[in-house]
């Protein structure tokens, strides 16, 4: 796109960003609803501990449907690349680690995958809502995008525990099915997100706000 016009694309990104919402509102429900009945009626070890999200009668559709949707999602990508805006390491870094972590995750079917996803259709629930209302024109509120980045950064740290909960219930004979390996492959991707997010953060709203604070003092 160096040589070329960006292109407007304003009304297929209010769409597809529509469709992203539309799909991870029903997921989050879904797999949301489902976590709560665990958690009432078998408590916090079973619902990082139990398969039944990758096989029960309705969460085995929406874990199917979440890692089949991590190569779709590439197309925000494409969006911002045809638009010309800037494409920060941060996102594809982290679109392409997720799509690889979930298709290496869920043929082992390890544990902690049931709180993985809930969190990520419910963060995604969220973000692609703001970003259909952006791409619409809507003036959205900037504490919204801040909220946003901040339950990223939250389910970052979240993810970090529920790791660290099924390598403790691995070590002390539970049955919580996973291996090392792939513990440590989500806990590197989930610590350098937390990093990345955080850095993000405080660039694109803390260092703002005090420019621009600057900026009125001088005035």
């Amino acid at each position: 796109m160096k040589q070329r016009e960006k292109f407007e694309l304003r009304k297929p990104l209010v769409l597809w960003s529509l469709t992203l919402a539309v799909f991870s509102i029903f997921g989050a429900v879904r797999t949301g609803s489902y976590m709560m009945f665990i958690l009432m009626t078998k408590g916090l070890k079973q619902s990082v501990c139990d398969q039944s999200f990758y096989n029960g009668p309705v969460s085995k559709f929406w874990a199917y449907a979440f890692v089949l949707s991590k190569a779709p999602e590439l197309g925000d990508t494409l969006f911002i690349v045809l638009r010309k805006q800037k494409l920060i390491f941060l996102h594809w870094y982290h679109h392409i680690t997720v799509l690889l972590y979930s298709w290496y995750s869920y043929k082992d079917m390890v544990a902690g995958g049931g709180w993985f996803m809930t969190m990520n259709y419910l963060v995604h629930a969220v973000m692609y809502s703001y970003y259909a209302l952006k791409a619409a024109g809507f003036k959205v509120s900037r504490k919204f995008a801040m909220f946003i980045t901040l339950t990223q950064i939250t389910q970052m740290l979240m993810g970090c525990v529920v790791n660290y909960l099924v390598y403790q219930w691995m070590q002390q004979g539970h049955e919580c099915p996973s291996h090392f390996q792939n513990i440590i492959w989500s806990s590197l991707m989930y610590l350098s997100y937390f990093v990345l997010f955080c850095q993000f953060f405080f660039e694109a709203y803390v260092n703002k706000t005090k420019s621009k604070n600057n900026a009125k003092k001088i005035q």
